[in-house]
């Protein structure tokens, strides 16, 4: 007589190798061996005969050596699961050695059972100040997979979270399974925590799958501590001119600008603010002097005309900082830009000819200033020397008093005869005629 020993579940896991027993007690002299599998009909897995054939008629079987009988499957697939059927087929002699030997045929049926790891596990959130939605999906599982959720302090120690609100769902995916599971969990107050962990735990196939999300406060460099009035406390406060941008530290803002930080006159900036891998989501509060802050990641600014210094701040449950954002003007004059000849995205200034607004507006001035100065002059030499140009009165008749006149050389012809003409006169008058 003899007893097939065998299982009648075996498990195996995809991608690994399956055993499915089939041993004899005791064991005999082996006359053939067969395998199927069971489905609509038998199909042919395996077949061994000691005198000539050891044929797989599946490529990935193969006998076990640990009994010359079982079947090993490697590497299994999901679609070797299924009912198998193991034949052995004995010679016995009941013991009598004088007669001859009788075959005798035995078999057992088992079930394999092929399990599947998830095959990728994601997590999701949502924020909304301390409250926390957490979204947590394992896709590709066979059975369902578990889930559960820890947190970590900042000193390492990891806790199961107690008493979530959460919702669990199962959905088929073909032969698999995908659960998804999300839980709603609030900050509390200065709490102390590093991150947060989907623990996906498979036991059929021993996995186990961490999904981390890792809290982070914002960052800047060059950091310092001051009181700014819009906030009660003071705050971590840095310049973008002080970030060197070299730091890959997670949490550090970073900010740019379209098209720039240094821009010609009259042009239009956005500023835009992030902080890659900072958790929870940080708001963002734009302002610039004593204005009211604008929320959101950017910040839009219409034709600036002079340099400004902006402030962001960025704010989640783990801490806040506040950068400055200087931008600058190239150069106040409008023609500069305006008449410029543009090339791709570089500006190249036309000097080739013409002039500009300016140079000819200084040269009317200066002409201006010119002929004021030539009037002046002219004005100021005739009415030195009494010369009247504009408007001139007719000239009186110019009397000579002999007597007053001075004697000058130079009217010597003329003197002498009045002279003359005086003594003479003078004379009669004198000596009286004899």
């Amino acid at each position: 007589t003899v007893d097939l020993k065998y299982d009648d579940v075996s498990y195996a896991t995809v991608h690994q190798s399956a055993f499915l027993r089939c041993g004899m007690m005791p064991v005999q002299p082996i006359k053939e061996l067969w395998w199927f599998k069971i489905g609509a009909s038998e199909e042919r897995v395996y077949y061994y005969d000691p005198t000539s054939v050891d044929a797989a008629l599946m490529k990935r079987a193969r006998r076990s050596s640990r009994d010359n009988t079982s079947l090993e499957i490697c590497p299994t697939q999901l679609s070797d699961e299924g009912e198998y059927k193991c034949r052995i087929v004995v010679w016995d002699n009941t013991g009598n050695s004088t007669e001859p030997s009788v075959p005798i045929s035995k078999e057992a049926r088992m079930i394999l059972k092929v399990n599947v790891p998830p095959e990728k596990v994601e997590i999701t959130h949502l924020t909304s100040g301390r409250n926390l939605s957490l979204r947590c999906k394992a896709e590709g599982a066979k059975p369902p997979a578990d889930i559960l959720w820890t947190k970590t302090s900042p000193d390492g120690v990891e806790t199961e979270i107690p008493d979530l609100a959460k919702t669990r769902e199962i959905e088929p995916a073909g032969e698999l399974y995908d659960t998804a599971e999300q839980i709603f969990y609030q900050l509390e107050e200065n709490e102390m925590i590093a991150k947060i962990s989907c623990v996906v735990r498979h036991h059929n196939t021993n996995t186990t799958i961490y999904k981390n999300i890792t809290f982070v406060s914002p960052a800047i460099q060059n950091a310092l501590k001051v009181t700014i009035q819009r906030f009660a406390e003071p705050v971590l406060y840095s310049s973008i001119e002080n970030q060197d941008g070299q730091d890959n530290k997670a949490g550090l803002v970073k900010i740019s600008a379209d098209p720039g930080f240094k821009v010609p006159y009259n042009t239009s900036v956005t500023l835009k603010a992030s902080a890659p891998g900072v958790f929870p989501e940080p708001r963002y509060l734009w302002w610039v002097g004593d204005q009211t802050g604008i929320a959101g990641r950017e910040l839009h600014i219409d034709n600036l005309e002079e340099d400004k210094s902006y402030y962001v701040l960025a704010e989640n449950p783990l801490g806040r900082v506040v950068l400055e954002v200087p931008v600058h003007i190239t150069t106040s004059d409008y023609s500069q830009w305006n008449d410029s000849s543009r090339d791709g995205d570089v500006i190249v200034d036309d000097t080739t000819g013409g002039l500009d607004t300016g140079a000819i507006i200084g040269i009317v001035i200066g002409a201006l200033i010119a002929v004021f100065f030539i009037g002046f002059a002219v004005w100021y030499w005739t009415i030195r020397d009494g010369t009247q140009v504009f408007s001139p009165k007719k000239e009186k008749p110019h009397t000579i008093d002999e007597e007053t006149i001075p004697f000058r050389s130079t009217d010597k012809p003329l003197l002498r005869t009045i002279s003359t003409q005086t003594l003479e006169g003078r004379r009669s008058r004198r000596e009286p005629s004899i």
